[in-house]
């Protein structure tokens, strides 16, 4: 390991810990809470490589960072009206995910979701609802909801 790196284990329980916290605190209500957790990374590292306003062009940006920062092996889609649907595979989250699961708590947050959703509305003026995380088979699979662009005063 670097020496400047951080463990994935010791990161992830931090990450559970605070999840956790704010569940306890909030409950289903923190969902609406921690939309913007990644907003920092996203203006950093996806931003910039994001060329083109084609909603395939804007997943296809983020799912390359996820893989090239090492944080998902993969991530697929797709789109039916208003829903798109992305199956995270490989994700270094996944345990807090399943350490919520295992102490009753629905996930209610995901970093590569916040990822996707930022970019959606950054790129193309919609806004977008994390509405479920569930996993199976050891992968996330997120529903995102897509509302209608925001209007124009101009």
């Amino acid at each position: 390991m670097k020496k400047n790196a951080i463990p994935k284990d010791y990161a992830n329980n931090v990450i559970y810990d605070l999840q956790k916290a704010f569940w306890d605190e909030r409950g289903r209500g923190a969902r609406f809470r921690t939309t913007t957790v990644g907003r920092e990374y996203f203006l950093e590292k996806c931003l910039s490589l994001i060329q083109s306003a084609e909603l395939d062009h804007i997943i296809q940006t983020i799912n390359e960072v996820l893989k090239d920062e090492n944080i998902a092996e993969a991530a697929s889609y797709s789109m039916e009206d208003r829903l798109l649907r992305v199956q995270v595979e490989g994700c270094i989250h996944l345990q807090v995910e399943e350490k919520l699961i295992a102490h009753g708590v629905e996930p209610f947050t995901c970093v590569p979701a916040n990822l996707f959703a930022l970019a959606i509305e950054e790129k193309l003026d919609r806004p977008v609802e994390l509405a479920e995380v569930k996993l199976e088979d050891e992968a996330c699979n997120i529903l995102l909801v897509l509302f209608d662009e925001r209007p124009s005063l101009k």
